[in-house]
C-alpha cells in the first residue's frame, strides 16, 4: 500500500471525533497496512493515528520498540477501537506530532494504562507503562479529535518551536 500523507494543523479533520471501526478483514488489513507504511516512513515516530492520515475511524498503530525511553514494550501494535479501561498516575514529558510539526510541549500523562482493543488477531487487553503508555494515550487522544496542545498547561511555558537539525 502508499505511504499516505499526514495532515497537519490546522486541518479541521483533525479535531473530528473518529467513528467506531467496522470494517471487514480485507478492509482492516488494508488500513493497518497502510498506517504501518506511513508510521515507518518517519524515522523515529512510534505512532500514528487513523484520522492523522484522513481515515475517519477509530485505529491507531503504536511501536515503541528499541526506543531509550521504554520500559513496557508489546513491539508492533495495531489497535482497532481501543478504549482505556484504567489510567493510573501521572507524570509530565516532552510529546510532539506527526501533525503538529513545528512544536512541542510538556504533556502530563497517566503512567500505567489497561487498554482493550481488537487487533488483527482478535480482541487483546494491554497493560502498558511509562512512555509506550504515553504513545497510545497520545494516538488514543487523535481519535477524540484532541491533539497534544489541548492538554498544555500553559502556552507560555510548556510549548517549545521544535528544532530543526541540519
Amino acid at each position: 500500500m502508499p505511504i499516505r500523507e499526514v495532515i497537519e494543523v490546522p486541518d479541521p479533520r483533525l479535531k473530528n471525533v473518529a467513528s467506531r471501526w467496522e470494517g471487514n478483514a480485507a478492509e482492516t488489513k488494508a488500513l493497518a497496512i497502510d498506517l504501518f507504511d506511513t508510521m515507518r516512513s518517519f524515522p523515529g515516530c512510534v505512532g500514528l493515528a487513523a484520522p492523522q492520515i484522513g481515515e475517519p475511524w477509530r485505529a491507531v498503530i503504536v511501536d515503541v520498540s528499541g526506543h531509550k525511553k521504554a520500559r513496557s514494550c508489546h513491539g508492533l501494535l495495531i489497535l482497532f477501537n481501543p478504549e482505556v479501561i484504567r489510567a493510573d498516575g501521572a507524570e509530565v514529558a516532552r510529546e510532539g506530532c506527526l501533525s503538529v510539526p513545528d512544536f512541542t510541549a510538556n504533556i502530563t500523562r497517566a503512567t500505567q494504562i489497561v487498554v482493550s482493543a481488537l487487533t488483527l488477531d482478535g480482541e487483546r487487553v494491554i497493560e502498558a507503562d511509562a512512555f509506550e503508555a504515553r504513545a497510545i494515550l497520545h494516538e488514543i487522544d487523535h481519535l477524540d479529535g484532541k491533539l497534544f496542545l489541548d492538554r498544555v498547561s500553559s502556552r507560555q511555558t510548556d510549548v517549545f518551536r521544535r528544532k530543526t537539525y541540519q
